[in-house]
């Protein structure tokens, strides 16, 4: 039971934007962590979409705290939070918890305080799931990936097809408990 509890994210989300502050702040969430790639923006992309952006910023105004974490080298991931205006933190050796626990401590958040979301359960999920963090499992913003994510993808789609786990819609609200094994394609 323990090895599914490791594997299920606790929510599930379409688009990152869905989740809100609300909602968060509804759990006692008051810090998001917030993978870059397929997840903020597609992998090639060198800035995320004007909608992330500005859904970033209420998030701020909001309260939640926010903090880039990610596998890629500092130099770039540096520009894009620069852009951001949030701190990061990079090389983060996902799915090892090291980075989230330098995350948190640059928020000044307790863990139990603090969200990840991340479209690699094998990566950004586990990586929360191991520092005691609420874990939201982003879909993916694109099928271009680099060839390292894309071996991983088939066991994550078997993965997800077993679980059943709550989907969060963009109305902020839970549709369902558990929702059916076909609710992650």
């Amino acid at each position: 039971m323990a090895k599914v509890r490791l594997l299920k994210p606790d929510i599930y989300v379409e688009r990152v934007v869905d989740v809100s502050a609300q909602y968060l702040q509804s759990r006692g969430l008051n810090g998001l962590l917030l993978d870059m790639d397929g997840t903020l923006k597609n992998f090639h992309d060198i800035a995320v979409a004007t909608h992330v952006a500005d859904w970033m910023n209420d998030l701020r105004k909001s309260g939640i705290h926010l903090c880039l974490l990610s596998n890629g080298r500092s130099k770039r991931i540096a520009r894009l939070a620069a852009a951001l205006d949030v701190p990061f933190v990079a090389e983060a050796l996902k799915p090892f918890p090291f980075g989230c626990r330098k995350a948190i401590q640059e928020l000044g958040l307790a863990k139990h305080e603090v969200a990840i979301a991340g479209d690699q359960i094998f990566a950004d999920h586990l990586a929360g799931r191991l520092a005691g963090l609420f874990t939201i499992l982003v879909r993916p913003t694109s099928l271009e990936e680099p060839w390292f994510t894309r071996l991983k993808r088939p066991l994550e789609s078997v993965i997800t097809k077993r679980l059943s786990f709550a989907v969060l819609s963009c109305e902020d609200r839970i549709v369902a408990d558990s929702v059916s094994k076909t609710a992650v394609k």
